[in-house]
């Protein structure tokens, strides 16, 4: 069973989201979802970017003209 936590980084500045999503995806065991909420722009730029060279599977589930939602499956 795969469970969800949530992070709201609208506002958050960067790099300080990518540390916080770090963080975050520290703690989560196998199989659970996190949930992040981000602005558009550089914050969405850097994050996404970030996941990528991470090696992580991320999904856009949400996205209006001022964030975006996406969730992130931890695997490890």
């Amino acid at each position: 069973m795969t469970s969800l936590k949530y992070l709201d980084l609208k506002s958050v500045p960067c790099p300080l989201n990518v540390v916080k999503i770090k963080l975050a995806l520290e703690k989560l065991s196998k199989n659970e979802k996190l949930i992040v909420e981000l602005d558009k722009g550089e914050p969405e730029e850097m994050v996404l970017n970030n996941l990528k060279e991470m090696g992580c599977l991320f999904k856009q589930i949400k996205e209006n003209e001022k964030f975006i939602k996406i969730k992130i499956l931890n695997e490890n």
